[in-house]
């Protein structure tokens, strides 16, 4: 299995990580800057054929009851985009409600600081995606 890409995207940054190449665990990568959409996807994919990603998950944000609003639409837009750019690569879309929060929550239990959660929460949010979809593919086995 090659690995997987995770990605928190958000409206200022995405949040990358990778599996390892197994497929079992996820690893925080960075948190990228965005740009115009036009280089955020060339980046991505540099990244992603860097890596030999073989499948993208994107965090899918949902609202509480289940329903996709706006963001989810974005998402889903520029994962479109992503899928153009790269189509030899599965797109992936996993449930990112909460994630955000405990990313937080587990970077203040580890007594970060304000300014390096600031600079972290995207990354490790991509990471909690990313271990989700991995976590329900080894179940499913």
């Amino acid at each position: 299995m090659k690995r997987v890409m995770g990605l928190d995207i958000g409206g200022k940054r995405i949040g990358i990580a990778f599996s390892d190449p197994l497929g079992f665990t996820a690893q925080g990568h960075s948190v990228y800057a965005r740009r115009q959409q036009e280089e955020d996807i060339q980046y991505l994919a540099d990244l992603a054929k860097e890596r030999e990603v073989s499948r993208i998950v994107f965090g899918l944000p949902r609202n509480m009851n289940g329903t996709e609003g706006p963001q989810a639409e974005k998402v889903r837009a520029f994962a479109e985009s992503v899928s153009e750019a790269l189509p030899d690569i599965t797109i992936a879309f996993w449930d990112e409600r909460l994630t955000t929060v405990a990313a937080h929550r587990v970077m203040l239990e580890a007594d970060m600081s304000r300014g390096k959660r600031k600079k972290k929460v995207d990354q490790l949010a991509a990471v909690l995606i990313l271990q989700g979809y991995l976590d329900h593919l080894q179940i499913r086995m």
